[in-house]
């Protein structure tokens, strides 16, 4: 993966790898990086996406338990603004779980059907659906209140470590509440207008870059019509995509061993996803938000937890960050190859928190931020 999207040269004057250079529209409105990596990830390998967001170190072990994500600490300081206070999304078909993640550790689920996201930003119920979910609210505040009382109970009957344990339960079922009455405030308002029909979804499991776009095709309508300010995707694997010149999995390309039809192949694949991101942004950039674009107003974050895939190197992420009012249109190497001490991914979430006017000078695993990204 590093060969096939890493560009050459470094600054303003970077020479695009081909994967980038389907970007290069956009060339002026992204930053590309190097040299960032997870500390104490090293063995995490293919799990190492439970802390791609959270930073949470050795999630290969027994017992691991995560952090909060990059995007639910983000939603709960801009999030209760909005009807939602994050969209959680995954491009792989029946993919239950996504890269958000509670204060509690735990992985919040996500939406692989673009028909479901589109019907709960756009379409109105009818009164008997809307009093049907009103009713659906109330009871689930019911079940909340019953159970907490009966886990307040069992509190003090209970050990100092297993109080620790209830505590952890108290804070999920404080964030459940939370968003229940966010969900009642919001039941009776209505949602916004937008001339879009609703998405068709995909039933070709394998078609990866359609599930792709058709989520893509969404964001810069929940963010335009302030739905959302947060939003997470997960693209997972799929089967053989259907791709001219394709004939394997992504998976079982990924791990090429250096075999030349193979990397072609996968090198097809990854310039289709390069396709698809240049879409999106090219979608957020035309579209206007307060006379600057969508774009300048959002930060999008490109990238994954294995530097390369085929031998689990968890070094050299390769990682994009696109908007959100940074001066971009350069190649950063945050630290050299080889590096035994690469930058932790956590310090560029740091420059981005900054960056939204969020006060924070540590996340995760940071150190600091990144000397040499600037906001405009």
């Amino acid at each position: 993966m590093d060969r096939i999207f890493s560009p050459t040269g470094i600054g303003r004057d970077y020479q695009e790898s081909r994967h980038l250079s389907f970007l290069k529209d956009v060339r002026n409105d992204f930053t590309v990086f190097s040299g960032f990596a997870h500390p104490d990830n090293e063995s995490a390998h293919h799990i190492g996406e439970y802390s791609f967001l959270t930073a949470a170190p050795h999630p290969e072990l027994p017992g691991f338990r995560n952090t909060i994500s990059l995007d639910q600490f983000v939603a709960k300081k801009i999030g209760t603004a909005t009807r939602f206070s994050s969209l959680e999304l995954a491009s792989s078909a029946g993919h239950v779980r996504s890269l958000a993640v509670n204060y509690s550790g735990v992985n919040l689920p996500a939406e692989d059907k673009p028909s479901r996201v589109f019907a709960r930003l756009f379409l109105e119920g009818t009164p008997e659906e809307v009093q049907e979910e009103e009713s659906r609210l109330a009871e689930g505040r019911s079940v909340l209140d019953a159970v907490s009382e009966q886990a307040r109970r069992l509190g003090s009957r209970l050990s100092a470590g297993d109080r620790d344990k209830i505590d952890e339960y108290f804070t999920s079922v404080r964030e459940v509440e939370q968003r229940l009455q966010a969900m009642q405030a919001w039941s009776h308002k209505p949602k916004p207008k937008v001339d879009a029909l609703p998405p068709q979804d995909i039933a070709d499991r394998a078609d990866m870059i359609g599930r792709m776009d058709a989520l893509f095709n969404l964001l810069p309508l929940a963010l335009a019509t302030d739905s959302t300010r947060v939003i997470t995707l997960l693209i997972g694997e799929c089967g053989v995509p259907p791709i001219d010149g394709v004939s394997m999995g992504d998976h079982e390309l990924s791990h090429h061993g250096q075999e030349p039809e193979k990397i072609a192949q996968l090198r097809l694949i990854e310039e289709a996803k390069a396709k698809s991101i240049a879409g999106l942004l090219k979608k957020l950039k035309a579209t206007q938000e307060g006379g600057v674009s969508l774009l300048d107003n959002t930060a999008v974050l490109f990238g994954s937890n294995l530097g390369n895939a085929s031998n689990h190197s968890t070094t050299n992420l390769p990682i994009l960050l696109a908007g959100g009012g940074f001066k971009h249109g350069q190649h950063l190497v945050v630290a050299p190859q080889g590096d035994k001490h690469p930058l932790p991914l956590s310090n560029l979430f740091v420059a981005m928190l900054q960056g939204m006017g969020i006060e924070v000078d540590k996340f995760g695993s940071s150190t600091g931020t990144v000397a040499g990204l600037e906001t405009v």
